[in-house]
């Protein structure tokens, strides 16, 4: 099983994803392919072999998008968006704009209302 530890290289974010999910798996494709996506840990949370990180659950980590930033700090949904996307070179504009009063609020209820809906995308992408 793999573990993250204190002693791994540090990276700039962590990002913690469900690659069982269809739709997951896509975006985090496009994040990964993107400049600056190999500067970036990416811990698929969804198998056996892989922990989240201490306080943690791995149902808690499967059902919104978390990202452990430069500092060790979990960030979860939009403020784990915002995190990623300052950590792309050519997202980095996106990141700034997302952190900017009231749009971490905006984007955090966005955010919820997806996830209302995620389980119906993702039986629709996996057809």
């Amino acid at each position: 099983m793999t573990v993250m530890r204190a002693s791994d290289p540090i990276r700039p974010v962590t990002v913690l994803y469900d690659a069982s999910c269809p739709l997951c798996r896509r975006e985090i494709g496009l994040y990964q392919r993107a400049e600056g996506g190999d500067a970036i840990a990416w811990c698929d949370v969804s198998g056996r072999d892989t922990a989240p990180p201490a306080g943690l659950s791995r149902e808690a980590a499967m059902a919104r998008f978390h990202v452990v930033d430069a500092e060790g700090r979990l960030r979860s949904g939009a403020d784990a968006f915002i995190a990623l996307w300052s950590s792309l070179p050519r997202w980095r504009w996106l990141g700034r704009l997302a952190a900017v009063p009231p749009m971490p609020w905006a984007l955090e209820r966005a955010y919820r209302g997806f996830l209302r809906v995620r389980p119906w995308v993702q039986r629709r992408l996996a057809r």
